[in-house]
C-alpha cells in the first residue's frame, strides 16, 4: 500500500482511470487517447454487426439470465458451443462466463491426488490459482511444479521426478506479458512420451495466428496435437467469456464438476451474440483480418527495435517496450498519457524487479496514423528517460 500511496501522491499512479468511451479509440477525462493496451486484437469490437447482434439479443434475452448454466442454457449458447468447436476443430466446447474462470473450473476438475501439475514459470493468474485450489481440495490435493519459462529441458525432468501416477502439464500459446510464442512442438513431443495430458491457454492467439486465425495449433500445424485448450472472448471476440475446448467426455466431466462453471451466472446472450457474430466474420474473411493484424505489427516492431528499443523476447503483436525501471516505466507511461497515447505500465509484482515495461498491443484496428505517432512520442521520451537502447544509465536519481 506504500507505493500506491506515494505513487497517488506524485502523481504516477497509472491504474483503475476512468473511460469515458473505450476501445482502441478511448476517453479518459474528456481526453481523447489512442488505446495501445488493448486486447482488441482484431478491432471488431466496435463494430456496427456486433453492436447490432448485441441489441437485438437484449430484445429477445435482456441482459442476463440470473441464473448458472445448469438452468440458464439457451440455444444461442448451445449454437455457439457447436460453431466453435468446429473452427477450431475440436469434437466439443464449453462456454463459460470468464476465460478466467473456464481455466480455474477445468484445473479443479481434472486434478485429483494423483496428478502433479507442471506449469511454465511465467503462468498467468488464472493458471496458478486454479492449481492452487486443486491442490487445497481436501482428499483431491494435487502436486504442483513449475519448469522453467519456455524451456523443454526443464519440463522434462520434472516429468522424470514428478511424486504423482499422473501429469498435467499447463502452458500458454502466447505469453501476455512477454509476447513470445510457446514452444509447443517440443512439448507435445515430451508429454507424448511420458503420458501426460497438455493444456493450452491460447486466449492471445485466438484470431491472431494460423491462417484462420484459430491459433497457434494452426500456426504451427500441430491441429489434433493437443488435447485441451482454452481461450477466451475478451480478446479478439470483443466482449467477456471463457472457452473449453475438448473431447466430448473431458467437456462432460468438467460441465458437471466444474464448481466455478457450475456457480457462476449464465454468460448474457446479448454478449453470446457479439461472439457469435464475430465468429460469423472471422469464417467470412478470417485470413484477410490476420493478415492486415501482422502487417501493422511488423511494420511497428522494426520500427521500435530500429529505433533502438529492447522488445525482450517479443515475437507476436504483443510488444513489450521494456524500461527496466520502476520510475522510467511510470513516467514514461505519463508523458505518452498527457500526449494522447496509452500505454499501461506493467511493474513488480507483475513482473520481476528489473523487468518493468510499457505493454504495447498492436491491433488490426490502430492505423498508420496511430502507430507513427506513438512512435515518434516513444522515441522522444525514451531518450528523454533513457531507455532506448545504449542509454541506460541506471535507475533515475532518487528524490
Amino acid at each position: 500500500m506504500a507505493r500506491i500511496r506515494e505513487a497517488r501522491e506524485k502523481q504516477v499512479y497509472p491504474f483503475y482511470r476512468e473511460f469515458e468511451a473505450g476501445g482502441i479509440r478511448a476517453s479518459i477525462d474528456g481526453r481523447p487517447l489512442i488505446n495501445f493496451s488493448s486486447n482488441d486484437y482484431l478491432g471488431l469490437t466496435n463494430h456496427p454487426r456486433v453492436k447490432e447482434a448485441a441489441r437485438k439479443a437484449v430484445d429477445t434475452y435482456a441482459c442476463g439470465l440470473s441464473s448458472s448454466r445448469i438452468q440458464a442454457t439457451t440455444v444461442e449458447h448451445a449454437l455457439l458451443e457447436k460453431r466453435l468447436a468446429k473452427w477450431f476443430g475440436f469434437e466439443s466446447c464449453l462456454v463459460s462466463t470468464t476465460g478466467y474462470q473456464a481455466m480455474v473450473g477445468a484445473i479443479v476438475a481434472l486434478a485429483d491426488k494423483d496428478t502433479t501439475l507442471i506449469l511454465d514459470s511465467f503462468s498467468h493468474a488464472c493458471i496458478l490459482d486454479g492449481s492452487f485450489l486443486a491442490a487445497g481440495v481436501p482428499g483431491r490435493g494435487c502436486e504442483i511444479r513449475f519448469f522453467n519459462h519456455n524451456s523443454a529441458r526443464s519440463l522434462e525432468r520434472i516429468l522424470k521426478t514428478r511424486e504423482r501416477k499422473n501429469a498435467l502439464v499447463i502452458v500458454e500459446g502466447i505469453y501476455s506479458l512477454d509476447g513470445d510464442r510457446a514452444h509447443l512442438k517440443e512439448f507435445i513431443e515430451i508429454c507424448d512420451r511420458y503420458d501426460a495430458p497438455l493444456i493450452v491457454d491460447d486466449a492471445h492467439g485466438t484470431g491472431t495466428l494460423g491462417t484462420r486465425g484459430t491459433g497457434i495449433l494452426e500456426e504451427m500445424g500441430l491441429e489434433g496435437k493437443v488435447p485441451i485448450v482454452v481461450s477466451t472472448f475478451s480478446k479478439t471476440f470483443g466482449g467477456i467469456g471463457g472457452v473449453l475446448l475438448a473431447s466430448g467426455e473431458v467437456v462432460e466431466h468438467v460441465k458437471h464438476t466444474a464448481r466455478a462453471f457450475l456457480f457462476s451466472a449464465a454468460l448474457p446472450v446479448p454478449i453470446v451474440a457479439a461472439a457469435s457474430t464475430i465468429l460469423d466474420m472471422l469464417e467470412e474473411d478470417g485470413p484477410a483480418l490476420v493478415t492486415e493484424l501482422h502487417q501493422k505489427a511488423d511494420y511497428m516492431r522494426s520500427k521500435l527495435l530500429g529505433a533502438g528499443f529492447d522488445l525482450g523476447a517479443s515475437n507476436t503483436h504483443i510488444m513489450p517496450v521494456m524500461c527496466r525501471d520502476e520510475r522510467k516505466t511510470l513516467f514514461m507511461h505519463i508523458a505518452l498519457f498527457e500526449c494522447g497515447v496509452m500505454m499501461v505500465p506493467i511493474t513488480y509484482p507483475g513482473v520481476k524487479l528489473g523487468e518493468e515495461r510499457l505493454r504495447v498491443n498492436i491491433t488490426r484496428g490502430h492505423t498508420q496514423e496511430d502507430m507513427d505517432t506513438a512512435l515518434e512520442l516513444l522515441k522522444t521520451y525514451g531518450e528523454a528517460f533513457f531507455v532506448l537502447s545504449g542509454e541506460d544509465l541506471g535507475p533515475m536519481e532518487q528524490d
